[in-house]
């Protein structure tokens, strides 16, 4: 380096997608901090960094296809899965997928959802890897790992943008046995 000159501070993809993500108070009930990914999306440069990391990851790991769960884990999984070259499968709310499912319902905080998968969406052996764009509860992505191994497939790892380890979802991921990525964490909810 040149005398007097001074090296730009190093930045992590980690850390350069967590300054992009909004925190927005007090949503969707007084006390949360929503973690809000959307900046992520409209920037472009952000975007494909946050896209490249999980390419990165499963390049060699070579999947059979990328699930994805309702609706943000579309965004990312389906354009993962296109940078693969694999399959997309969704796995939607209860009563939007058209042709015959298989369904799952599990626990919210206050009440319970459902979510589904057609029946023909992965085959015995598949290898998949479920994409959604946060963790919280765990909830929804260990409903979308039992119905796609309901239908033969291995889910070889869960991933996620965001973890938010204080409730405990990533935590009971890991203890069901599942392999779990995440980008960054958050502490708090």
């Amino acid at each position: 380096m040149m005398p007097g000159m001074r090296t730009a501070p190093t930045v992590t993809p980690a850390d350069y997608i967590r300054s992009h993500i909004r925190t927005v108070p007090d949503w969707p009930a007084p006390g949360v901090l929503f973690r809000d990914i959307t900046p992520l999306l409209a920037n472009p440069r952000v975007f494909r960094v946050l896209i490249d990391q999980f390419v990165h990851r499963y390049f060699d790991v070579q999947p059979s296809a990328i699930a994805g769960l309702d609706a943000r884990g579309f965004i990312i999984g389906a354009v993962v899965a296109y940078e693969l070259n694999i399959g997309f499968v969704p796995i939607r709310k209860k009563g939007k997928l058209p042709f015959t499912t298989v369904a799952e319902t599990y626990e919210l905080e206050y009440g319970s959802a459902t979510v589904e998968l057609h029946t023909d969406a992965v085959k015995p052996g598949d290898r998949v890897v479920l994409i959604d764009d946060l963790i919280a509860t765990g909830g929804t992505m260990m409903a979308g790992r039992r119905l796609l191994e309901r239908l033969g497939a291995e889910v070889i790892e869960g991933a996620a943008i965001v973890d938010l380890p204080e409730l405990g979802g990533s935590r009971r991921l890991r203890e069901s046995g599942l392999a779990l990525h995440t980008l960054v964490d958050f502490a708090g909810h």
